[in-house]
């Protein structure tokens, strides 16, 4: 249909729309017949009348689900009103605290699970560490769901499945029981944790996705913190059962909150676009129907295993970051030896002390934050400076690693030494808070790193490596915590630990000085800056 040919109600709609901003005629209707504006090379798709793509601008634009119809492409998130945005990103931040929150809400009750079910502290443990081995190996059904169905479906698929769990785990009438249901509702709830980082390189820019990446992960290290704040009441007045209650008056309503979220995956918004449009789908690549689906798998589970032991960077990060995990599910079994055994606290104030901790965490997301707008952004401007289009070389995100290095093993020390009866309480509180500090600014610089090193796609596999490493070491943990604590005592079995930090502080610092060079010896594509 040539120009000569429309209608007056279709020129007219396009007159309009040449002298109105983009924002303007984005969602403008046209009439039902198809357009083609040979002048500006405008085409409008019949089915979805929302064809003005860039009219404004003059550009010769079609309407494709092959790729975004340039970089103002209203279905790219990247695009989004910023409410949108800020919604699709705290969306996934309060779901992975509810996620995380179960893990060690639990950890109040284990003594009345060792009184009712006639079994010791290191099986009564169990529940806390099935639950984080739940969360190491879950993560296997996120990219096969997000790959095929998006990323849409896993927030509102697992979350309930992770509750039904929950439920069970409340209403067990043995340890058995018990221990199979907390480890499934682990398993069920975290594929979120692996998706929310992708939700976030969805909608937001590099330049400014270490805010939003800090705000996940500081979400997700709240839940644990103030889990046995909530849970040590809970158990102590109305006993452990209440512990599961607990995690679901937290998942009905960040669920029901939830429920308004968009797809944010880019391949699934382009197939939906072809359907609406009746328009040619994005081309596949790889495998399909079950040959995807084992692909998927394969990818999953084998690739994160091969990263580990055959890239440095991964290895040696994953290793510093699970090395803290396991310090600080470990300190879920030693914080009532302390506060319950040495200062007399009863099991709800016990609980309370973990709130250093979620200071802590909130310390480091200001200080991520600070480093990020002074010195990262630094680096980036001056890359547009010297025309690289903003290329940062990743070993700029590990500044807040490196401080964090030095800030850790001084809380384990402080915590080791004062946490003693002459010692008032609040000086181990304290001392949490720097442990906290460091701890979350090394993990907050190990994301944003590995994400940076490796792209979107291999960045997944290398921080899904992480992750199964690190809630590894955290579920192992509590196993062997108390057993320590009692042998060597609070002072060197904490000292202990902090020597062992002292021996990883160096990582960061030499992946600063040597990473780019390790990065062209990897057998994955990595970023060239």
């Amino acid at each position: 249909m040539s120009t000569s040919t429309l209608s007056t109600q279709t020129s007219h709609v396009i007159k309009t729309a040449l002298n109105r901003p983009y924002d303007a005629i984005n969602n403008e209707k046209l009439p039902d017949e198809a357009v083609d504006a040979t002048e500006k090379g405008l085409v409008a798709a019949q089915e979805d009348k929302f064809a003005l793509r860039d009219v404004a601008n003059g550009l010769q634009k079609t309407v494709t689900a092959q790729d975004w119809t340039g970089p103002n492409d209203p279905e790219n998130p990247m695009n989004w009103p910023l409410w949108q945005r800020v919604y699709h990103t705290t969306a996934p931040g309060l779901v992975a605290f509810a996620v995380t929150f179960g893990t060690s809400v639990y950890t109040p009750g284990y003594p009345e699970v060792m009184e009712q079910f006639h079994v010791s502290s290191t099986v009564a443990l169990l529940g806390l560490s099935l639950f984080v081995v739940g969360l190491a190996f879950g993560p296997v059904l996120a990219a096969p769901i997000s790959e095929t169905r998006g990323r849409k479906v896993v927030y509102l698929v697992s979350l309930p499945l992770g509750a039904l769990f929950t439920l069970g785990a409340g209403l067990s009438k043995s340890f058995a029981a018990l221990a199979i249901t907390r480890f499934f509702a682990g398993f069920f709830s975290s594929p979120v944790l692996a998706v929310g980082a992708g939700t976030n390189v969805d909608i937001w820019a590099p330049i400014d996705r270490a805010v939003t990446t800090s705000l996940f992960i500081l979400a997700a290290f709240l839940g644990p913190a103030l889990g046995p704040a909530v849970g040590g009441f809970s158990a102590q007045h109305k006993g452990w059962r209440w512990t599961q209650w607990d995690i679901l008056f937290l998942m009905i309503p960040i669920y029901l909150y939830c429920l308004g979220m968009k797809e944010t995956y880019k391949k699934i918004i382009l197939q939906n676009r072809a359907k609406r449009l009746s328009i040619p789908p994005p081309a596949k690549t790889g495998p399909s129907g079950l040959a995807q689906l084992k692909f998927l798998l394969t990818v999953t589970l084998l690739r994160p295993v091969a990263m580990i032991f055959t890239e440095p960077i991964v290895f040696f990060m994953s290793l510093y970051v699970s090395f803290n995990f396991l310090v600080l599910y470990g300190f879920f079994a030693a914080f009532p030896i302390v506060f319950e055994g040495v200062y007399h606290f009863d099991t709800g104030f016990s609980g309370i002390t973990f709130l250093g901790i979620a200071f802590g965490c909130c310390i480091s997301f200001v200080t991520a934050v600070i480093i990020d707008r002074v010195w990262y952004h630094k680096e980036h401007k001056k890359s547009h400076d010297e025309g690289r289009a903003g290329v940062v070389a990743p070993e700029h995100r590990l500044y807040t690693a490196m401080m964090g290095s030095f800030v850790l093993p001084i809380g384990l020390f402080w915590f080791a030494w004062t946490a003693r009866a002459d010692v008032h309480w609040i000086s181990p509180i304290l001392a949490s808070v720097v442990f906290a500090w460091g701890n979350v600014c090394i993990f907050i610089a190990t994301a944003l790193y590995l994400v940076d090193v490796y792209g979107p796609s291999n960045g997944a596999s290398a921080l899904a490596a992480n992750g199964l490493m690190r809630y590894s070491f955290g579920a192992a943990s509590p196993l062997f915590t108390v057993q320590m604590y009692d042998r060597l005592g609070i002072a060197w079995a904490t000292s202990l630990l902090a020597f062992l930090s002292l021996t990883m502080l160096p990582i960061p610092w030499i992946l600063f000085k040597y990473g780019s060079q390790i990065r062209k010896k990897s057998n994955y594509d990595t970023i060239k800056a």
